[in-house]
């Protein structure tokens, strides 16, 4: 029996420094020493005056991604959320576009190409602290819904998924 347990080096995460028009992802890999997703199932129980046990059911998702970093100066993701943090940034100073991709999950016939969700998330920047070594941590914390798609490593571009690939996805 084989078991391909999906390790943590095949998802990529991606912040967007430049703008919503003129998207520049970069990694979010050197300097971050963790970097975690707590889906955060927001849960609704219900007991009826017939029943012995109650029901408990999901009704929405509070998303975050909590992250530790070293403060390295060259790298634009941990500068930008740094910045955030040191300039006191609120609303949607504070906010930035996010694709987690799924490298263990690459699109049939292309290069570079794997099942992505594009998450806008405030950037909350919790701690800047070390007694020799500099660290920056936070939640990066959704805003919203995800947009699922895919997302090219090479190109560095998030593509919206179809209304039928979606539909074909959630029928697995």
């Amino acid at each position: 029996m084989s078991r391909n347990v999906i390790k943590r080096h095949q998802f990529a995460d991606y912040l967007n420094v430049g703008t919503h028009e003129s998207p520049e992802y970069v990694l979010m890999g050197v300097g971050f020493t963790t970097l975690d997703e707590e889906p955060g199932a927001q849960t609704e129980t219900k007991k009826y005056v017939n029943e012995a046990a109650s029901s408990k059911s999901v009704t929405g998702y509070e998303t975050v991604f909590p992250f530790e970093s070293d403060f390295i100066k060259d790298e634009k993701a941990i500068i930008a959320l740094y910045n955030v943090g040191r300039n006191h940034y609120i609303g949607s100073d504070a906010e930035f576009e996010y694709v987690r991709v799924e490298l263990w999950d690459a699109v049939t016939g292309k290069d570079n190409e794997y099942a992505a969700r594009l998450f806008t998330v405030a950037a909350e920047i919790s701690e800047v602290s070390g007694e020799t070594d500099i660290q920056v941590s936070g939640n990066l914390n959704a805003v919203g819904d995800f947009t699922d798609g895919t997302f090219n490593t090479k190109e560095k571009t998030f593509t919206v998924a179809s209304a039928t690939a979606s539909a074909a996805k959630e029928t697995q």
